[in-house]
């Protein structure tokens, strides 16, 4: 979440407690505002979802950004927190402060998205469902496999690995996946990316270590 968005709003309290007649206002007023700043950047983390059964659980944080030939890229963050239990997958989203965006829930009927206002679209996948969500379609199935460090059952190639066998970089699907920080559930870090002609396509998911298992 960008800092900068939320400056104007305690702007006033850095001017009310300018000049040099007031520095114990002025000081007062840049603590509350460091304060305000400091509760916003940690603000809204992402949670594990209730379920019953075991099942495969990460939490984190989520950045994508499309970038066109000659173009701006456009960018969407925010959290994420998805839960596996092989027959059944959910997914949930929310921006930086904490509201739900969507959520995708992939079973053997096919995928179901649920917007935060209310609304409901099905489809076999759920690629293109959360497309709709963050503008471009992301490789939902074979997260199932790369989010637990393991390449999945399609043909890949470049593959690299470290000492302990784990995969570290390769290329599936048209996707370069590339896997760090790894705990015992998986890789702390995944980053993604594609290019579709003048299209680039990245994507980073960052595992929270204290919501996740």
């Amino acid at each position: 979440m960008s800092v900068a968005m939320f400056f104007p709003l305690f702007l006033p309290l850095f001017k009310a407690a300018s000049g040099p007649e007031q520095p114990a206002r002025r000081k007062a007023g840049l603590l509350l505002g460091a304060a305000v700043v400091v509760a916003l950047t940690g603000c809204a983390g992402p949670a594990l979802l209730s379920g019953e059964g075991p099942a495969f659980e990460r939490a984190g944080r989520f950045a994508v950004n499309v970038t066109e030939a000659g173009g701006s890229p456009d960018a969407v963050q925010g959290g994420f927190s998805w839960r596996d239990t092989g027959q059944h997958l959910r997914l949930d989203l929310v921006n930086p402060l904490g509201s739900t965006l969507a959520r995708i829930s992939v079973d053997g009927m096919g995928a179901v998205l649920e917007q935060a206002d209310g609304k409901t679209e099905r489809a076999a996948d759920a690629d293109a469902l959360l497309a709709r969500v963050v503008g471009t379609a992301l490789p939902v199935s074979n997260l199932r496999d790369w989010l637990q460090g393991r390449a999945g059952s399609g043909p890949t190639h470049d593959m690299e690995r470290d000492g302990a066998g784990r995969p570290l970089s390769f290329g599936q699907d048209g996707w370069q996946v590339q896997m760090s920080r790894y705990d015992a559930a998986g890789p702390g870090l995944l980053r993604l990316e594609r290019r579709d002609g003048a299209r680039r396509i990245s994507v980073r998911l960052a595992v929270d270590a204290q919501a996740s298992q």
